[in-house]
């Protein structure tokens, strides 16, 4: 943890705590933001404003000096550094805020405006080979209603590169089975209609029909994924589900809930599918983060030539 997290200085009064409520319901109501990302945008904040407090300064007294200070300690100063990935996250955070203000006429000019932060290194995300998807999805063994769920739920996050939170969340209307469909809330409450291919409505008819009645009992429960008790699954239910399979699969290592959805791009990329349908099916508001996938894919393609081609060593 870093130093600046460990420290308890009260947040100045000078109206910081009441900038950073009236920033939130922005978020939460005119956004549309998500619940785990507002929480997110009140931590760092709330960081932000113990950094401040031990200066003497405010939301509307800190310059541009103090915003990359802020920023420098977490990334070498005191304390174990904080990962890139996470600085960005917050000085997008910081960025956001301070627009905020500026656009309320709280502040003239907004401080991080020439703000620079570390460049993320691209890592490509780990993906399964194909049959290392079919091993995966074969573990659930039997007929129970518990196998019957582990299984539908493999095969429609495979299926619709589904997120850890639009799973748990995914609600049994939102299922068209008729059609095929599926209607997927995504981030932002931002909904995209994606296909789902007949192997996974099987699964998920079976789990319907033999599996979720038994589940939930008389209970009314509108969630599609449910744990033993009836109850929607939580993050950490998911989570440990797909664990125990990628475990028994030899896949221990290799795999988090995300790798599915990362492994859904990958393969419908290398089958040809264009990169503008695969940024809807993904719920991406940015293409270039859709693009990520054509690098993964251009190296799969590299490394599956070089393995293959009988001079492609010599």
């Amino acid at each position: 943890m870093s130093a600046v997290a460990e420290k308890t200085t009260p947040v100045r009064e000078d109206g910081f705590q009441q900038h950073l409520l009236d920033f939130l319901a922005y978020l939460e109501l005119e956004r549309g933001l998500a619940r785990n990302t507002l929480h997110s945008y009140r931590t760092d904040l709330l960081q932000f404003g113990v950094f401040l407090a031990e200066r003497g300064l405010g939301a509307e007294t800190a310059g541009p000096r103090h915003i990359s200070d802020f920023l420098s300690h977490l990334a070498g100063g005191e304390g174990e550094p904080v990962a890139t990935a996470t600085i960005k996250r917050k000085a997008a955070c910081l960025r956001s805020f301070y627009r905020y203000l500026r656009r309320e006429g709280v502040l003239d000019v907004d401080p991080t405006a020439g703000l620079s932060t570390p460049r993320r290194s691209q890592r490509l995300p780990a993906v399964l080979a194909r049959a290392e998807v079919q091993r995966l999805v074969e573990q659930p063994k039997g007929t129970g209603p518990i196998a019957l769920r582990d299984r539908a739920l493999l095969e429609l996050m495979y299926a619709c590169g589904l997120r850890a939170s639009e799973a748990i969340d995914l609600e049994i209307t939102r299922l068209d089975m008729t059609e095929g469909v599926l209607r997927v809330r995504g981030k932002g409450m931002k909904e995209r209609v994606v296909p789902v291919g007949r192997v996974a409505l099987r699964a998920v008819g079976d789990y319907l029909a033999r599996g979720r009645p038994q589940l939930v009992g008389t209970r009314l429960q509108s969630h599609l994924f449910v744990n033993f008790r009836g109850a929607p699954l939580t993050r950490q239910g998911l989570y440990k589900i797909v664990q125990r399979h990628a475990v028994s699969a030899g896949l221990g290592g290799k795999m988090s809930p995300h790798t599915l959805r990362h492994t859904f791009a990958t393969h419908l990329l290398a089958g040809g599918c264009d990169l503008r349908s695969l940024q809807e099916m993904l719920g991406h508001a940015d293409v270039a983060t859709t693009q990520l996938y054509t690098h993964l894919t251009n190296q799969q393609l590299k490394s599956a030539y070089f393995e293959a081609h009988p001079r492609a060593r010599s």
